[in-house]
């Protein structure tokens, strides 16, 4: 199932250095190196604290981001060693895809983009995160940031969404006029993937999604659980779900590996070059499972994301945010030092943002409560 071996980034490419040049390590690749920085980061730990979809109110077992970042990373690594992309950069970009995200998900990432637009701002979890690898996240007696490598900045900013070089001219290093590496390109679907059979599985748990509904409103899923059904008559039904929902994965994976294959055999495409070059992402489904993996999210937003357990839930989300943001964008005097040096700047709106787009959903949640107690 490999690819033409020109493909694939290699540690000797360009797209292997860095801002500040280091010495090369006596064992680890470029590419390894920026794994280990993210994995240490702080960013990286505080998505053990950040919603996925379920906040605070519900059981420890459902996923966090950090979790949902990891299962992310697994199925990238598989998809990229079977494909024989660079498996070390595949995981550094896995591992870091979401470090940008503010607490309480997407729900959060709403509300504080609709605070900064207030403003003439906006908040892109993408353009985050590279600032948190380029500045926020201080270990280096040497330089600012992690100092990772260009694929890894590169696919940070382009691995879900392609930014217009008019539109973002703080972007121009990166390469705006072309398709990101397959490396990067995996990365949107697998989380695609991860999430999707994820959210199936915490909604089950959470007696909040119907296994009857399930079967009745997506394919994908019924196709796997009639065997499994049958084969496991006497097994409990949790089980033969989980059971079910494992060939889920494994069929959408399966897909991914065979139909990039596909496209990039069909583009008749051997080279990086030509990858960067097509006219469109090569890394896909094939449109068959498109259609199934489509209809799929449109139950779990109908009946998951939208529900009236979890509108309460991205209702406070949203409140808290916006109360703060205003508070502490009125009188940054409010902000911890550091921050507050940061003002005349960058701007009370986007030094706010930064400073709660970092926060834990605890951590948030315990600053709402002690302004509102010396506010009241």
């Amino acid at each position: 199932m490999q690819l033409p071996s020109g493909c694939r980034v290699s540690e000797d490419s360009p797209l292997a250095a860095r801002v500040f040049p280091e010495p090369p390590h006596p064992y680890r690749s470029p590419f390894q190196r920026d794994r280990a920085r993210i994995i240490h980061a702080r960013a990286f730990r505080r998505l053990a604290g950040k919603t996925q979809v379920f906040t605070h109110r519900y059981s420890d077992h459902f996923r966090s981001r950090l979790t949902h970042t990891m299962e992310v990373a697994q199925i990238a690594r598989t998809v990229a060693a079977t494909l024989g992309l660079n498996e070390d950069l595949t995981e550094a970009l896995a591992l870091v895809h979401d470090i940008g995200h503010p607490p309480f998900g997407h729900a959060g990432e709403r509300a504080l983009d609709d605070a900064l637009r207030a403003h003439g701002l906006r908040f892109d979890h993408n353009l985050h995160a590279l600032r948190i690898v380029e500045h926020f996240e201080l270990r280096y007696a040497a330089f600012r940031g992690l100092n990772l490598t260009l694929a890894v900045r590169e696919g940070i900013i382009k691995h879900s969404h392609d930014y217009s070089a008019k539109a973002h001219p703080e972007l121009g290093d990166y390469f705006l006029d072309q398709r990101p590496p397959l490396e990067a390109q995996i990365i949107d679907l697998a989380d695609e993937i991860a999430y999707l059979t994820a959210d199936l599985d915490d909604g089950m748990e959470a007696e909040i999604l119907r296994l009857e509904e399930i079967r009745e409103n997506v394919r994908l899923f019924e196709r796997f659980y009639v065997p499994m059904a049958t084969k496991y008559p006497d097994a409990p039904s949790k089980l033969v779900f989980s059971e079910a929902l494992k060939r889920v994965l494994n069929a959408l994976v399966d897909d991914l590996i065979a139909e990039t294959k596909r496209q990039v055999s069909v583009a008749g495409i051997t080279t990086l070059e030509g990858i960067r070059n097509a006219p469109h992402r090569l890394a896909s489904f094939s449109s068959q499972t498109e259609e199934l993996r489509l209809e799929a999210k449109r139950y779990l937003y109908a009946s998951l994301y939208n529900c009236a357990e979890l509108t309460h839930d991205h209702q406070e989300a949203a409140r808290v945010i916006t109360e703060l943001f205003e508070a502490w964008t009125r009188d940054p005097s409010l902000l911890p030092a550091s921050y507050v040096s940061l003002v005349s700047e960058e701007g009370a709106p986007r030094v706010v943002a930064d400073y709660i787009a970092g926060m834990t959903d605890n951590f948030i949640l315990k600053q709402y409560a002690d302004w509102r107690n010396r506010s009241s």
